[in-house]
């Protein structure tokens, strides 16, 4: 190089990042054709990390604080460039930043319901949704297995991927917990807290470190929550068969009425309550006498003569197979009444 180049050439005295923009993970000093003048300073913020590579090769790297850059202070690299303890030129090297401080509010969610192993419900299908935040942990792993040589990378830039291995470990974070859906329904810290242990060792291999996650809703498809509002009624009311019966019609009522209502005015209203009431109690009284061993309404024992009719026990059984259909009762309540009402009939 003449006198007049090296004039001409371009030195760097100063080497920071004002990080002024947010969301950037990775941002690499761009310097063109200059080159780093021996005893240069580098500037490292709070929540930054700065790593030397050159030709490639990670050498360097340096925590808060302001650093004269020599050979004592580049040790790594002063062995890459094979140079002597008291070298006197300037040298080329990539200069790459990091943030480390939290990224927050970041959203995941589940775009389509996803299928889910459950201690009462056998399977169900949810939906979720909530926010998570992550830091930067490890440059060296991040820079090697994601960022690479890029001049920048944001959490835009990850937001896809992070949001795929949150949901892809959804499923994995309700069977490692062992709690059924309703209860971690009612609970979503312990939901959120399972889902990131579930997660975390996802994280660390991209050089990330997951600090929290918060579940904000979690619920079923609207056909699954109507099967789990009918057997939450059910529970309200008791194990009581009748009261149950009574408890469906009670609900049909306001249809029942206003089908019936069409020109009938109050009078219609009335007879079409009074219809759903009356089949309401004969329902219920039917399906006491079967489950009861034949009591009768009033209380009084039947005659053990007598016994339940062939026809009472098969409407009985139809009634409690639709019931079984709606998943109301469990294969094994139906199973159970299915034997007793059978055993009436010997």
């Amino acid at each position: 190089m003449g006198l007049l180049d090296f004039i001409k050439k371009q030195f760097v005295d100063v080497i920071e990042w004002a990080e002024s923009t947010d969301g950037v993970l990775m941002w690499r000093y761009p310097f063109e054709d200059r080159e780093i003048q021996n005893g240069a300073v580098l500037v490292v913020r709070e929540s930054q990390v700065a790593l030397f590579v050159n030709e490639g090769k990670i050498a360097d790297m340096f925590g808060p604080g302001s650093h004269k850059l020599t050979t004592q202070t580049l040790p790594l690299l002063t062995n890459l460039k094979n140079w002597d303890k008291l070298f006197a030129s300037p040298f080329k090297s990539d200069v790459y930043f990091f943030s480390t401080r939290q990224q927050l509010d970041l959203r995941w969610g589940t775009s389509q319901p996803i299928t889910l192993r459950d201690k009462d419900f056998g399977a169900v299908r949810v939906r979720a949704f909530g926010n998570y935040s992550c830091r930067l942990a490890d440059p060296r792993i991040f820079h090697t297995e994601v960022a690479g040589t890029r001049d920048s990378y944001s959490v835009e830039d990850l937001d896809g991927q992070l949001r795929g291995v949150l949901i892809q470990h959804l499923s994995d974070a309700v069977a490692g917990s062992g709690v059924p859906f309703l209860d971690l329904a009612a609970n979503q810290i312990e939901f959120a807290k399972a889902l990131q242990a579930a997660t975390t060792s996802a994280f660390e291999d991209l050089g990330l470190k997951l600090d929290s996650v918060t579940v904000q809703n979690v619920s079923l498809p609207e056909e699954l929550q109507k099967v789990l509002d009918q057997r939450i009624g059910m529970g309200m009311v008791g194990d009581n068969m009748g009261k149950f019966i009574q408890y469906q019609t009670g609900q049909a009522l306001p249809t029942l009425a206003a089908s019936s209502g069409g020109g009938g005015g109050v009078v219609g209203d009335a007879a079409g309550l009074g219809a759903g009431l009356a089949l309401g109690q004969v329902m219920a009284q039917s399906i006491q006498q079967g489950l009861q061993g034949g009591a009768q309404p009033g209380g009084a024992p039947a005659q053990e003569s007598t016994g339940i009719r062939p026809d009472e026990v098969m409407a009985t059984l139809e009634k409690l197979a639709d019931l079984k259909a709606k998943g109301i009762l469990t294969d094994d309540e139906f199973s159970a009444k299915k034997a007793e009402l059978l055993k009436k009939l010997t």
